[in-house]
């Protein structure tokens, strides 16, 4: 890991931990602490995704014009501005002005971050890479919540002050830290086509980048889309789950991730990436068959509460096999120069399924307990279908970039890459 690549991850770490103070208690401070009400707490969620929406069209041509590190630096100083405007808003205008500009630049620092992880990692140490920035993402917003959970007190809106004080300080520390980086691969912004520079059209005409979203699409809104709504509605409906069991389901999903990501990664090394991203499709129909289990069965309350925790730990075990194989295809899918594009299109199929997840899931898993696990467990097995047919497309290199690291020795003693054949 070089020094640029180190960086990187220091501040995903420091952006995660700032995020984890306030995000598990947004809610509670729009409506409760700042008297504004559930209707207007509900509407800064909503905000977050539609201001994510809007911004991420135009991120991508951004980056692949400006480069990655000025697009970041401005959707850090955005969300910082955001951050310290919540903490400081006391009516619903201004709380919404400051949702859509947190939102606004959380939503276009994942794609910069990315393009600088792509920029500063080959294709064969990339999927270590994105592991790592994973495990610290869900390692800082473990810590920054459980800091975050002593230093707040809903009778004093103060303490939430602090929380968003610190939250905007983090993003500008990691702009400091980001600044300071030089990705050793970086394409000069010059160099990049002009015929390449739109994006999207090309986009469009690579077929195994739109079966990727497609895929991707559906992987989001049948997991984390369902994890705060969904999911969690049909713990407490239909499992009689109770609130503080949620939060241990939660904690068991984090726990996995932090623990197994690194093991699971010398799994994924092993394999083709479009078979491991199967395999997640029928890890998590099994979490939907036990998560009907919990909540249609007929065991005792015991039971149906570590069947339910059971379910969160099988998603988390899916999303570590993930983070080293998904966002690296992406980047190994993209031409030279435009990984900012392709990162930013899909991260707005991520936003999207993240949009239509809960509006769709929450709903069933409150009053059509079975129609809903039913519903997402042919999600995970279409997810399964999907991976499948998009190996076919990836050449062999794209499916399991590691064959880059097997050198053929040439009689000479000559080393030459090994050809890339068709899946």
């Amino acid at each position: 890991m070089g020094a640029a690549m180190r960086r990187i991850h220091v501040g995903n770490a420091l952006s995660a931990f700032g995020l984890g103070f306030t995000v598990p208690y947004l809610y509670v401070y729009v409506a409760q602490v700042r008297g504004l009400g559930a209707m207007t707490a509900g509407l800064v969620l909503a905000v977050f995704a539609v201001a994510a929406l809007i911004v991420l069209p135009f991120a991508g041509r951004a980056i692949v014009r400006r480069g990655p590190l000025p697009v970041l630096l401005a959707a850090l100083i955005t969300a910082a501005v955001g951050s310290l405007g919540l903490g400081l808003a006391g009516d619903a205008t201004a709380v919404l002005t400051a949702a859509a500009a947190l939102g606004a630049g959380q939503a276009v620092m994942q794609p910069a971050l990315a393009t600088m992880i792509v920029d500063s990692s080959a294709s064969e140490t990339r999927s270590r890479a994105f592991a790592t920035q994973f495990f610290l993402q869900n390692l800082g917003l473990g810590v920054g919540g459980l800091i975050g959970g002593h230093l707040v007190d809903p009778t004093r809106v103060s303490s939430f002050t602090l929380l968003f004080a610190i939250e905007a300080a983090m993003f500008l520390l990691l702009a400091v830290v980001m600044s300071t980086v030089r990705p050793p691969r970086a394409p000069r912004v010059g160099d990049v086509p002009q015929s390449a520079r739109g994006g999207w059209r090309q986009l469009l005409g690579n077929r195994a980048m739109v079966q990727l979203c497609v895929l991707g699409f559906v992987l989001f809104f049948a997991c984390y889309g369902q994890f705060e709504s969904g999911l969690s509605a049909y713990g407490v409906e239909a499992a009689g789950i109770s609130t503080s069991a949620l939060g241990t389901a939660l904690a068991a999903n984090t726990a996995v991730i932090v623990v197994a990501q690194f093991a699971v990664l010398k799994f994924v090394e092993r394999h083709k990436r479009s078979r491991v991203i199967a395999a997640v499709g029928l890890l998590w129909a099994v979490a939907w068959a036990v998560a009907g289990y919990a909540g249609l069965g007929d065991g005792s309350r015991t039971m149906a509460t570590a069947a339910f925790v059971s379910t969160y730990a099988l998603f988390g075990l899916g999303e570590a096999m993930l983070s080293p194989t998904i966002a690296p295809l992406v980047a190994d899918l993209a031409p030279a120069g435009l990984a900012g594009q392709y990162n930013s299109a899909f991260a707005l199929v991520k936003q999207l399924a993240l949009a239509v997840g809960p509006a769709v899931g929450g709903p069933m898993g409150s009053s059509l307990h079975t129609p809903y696990i039913v519903t997402f467990l042919l999600f995970s097995l279409g997810i399964t279908y999907l991976a499948l047919r998009l190996g076919r497309r990836l050449t062999a290199v794209q499916d399991q970039p590691w064959l880059v690291r097997n050198r053929v020795v040439a009689r000479g003693g000559a080393a030459v890459e090994p050809v890339a054949a068709e899946a």
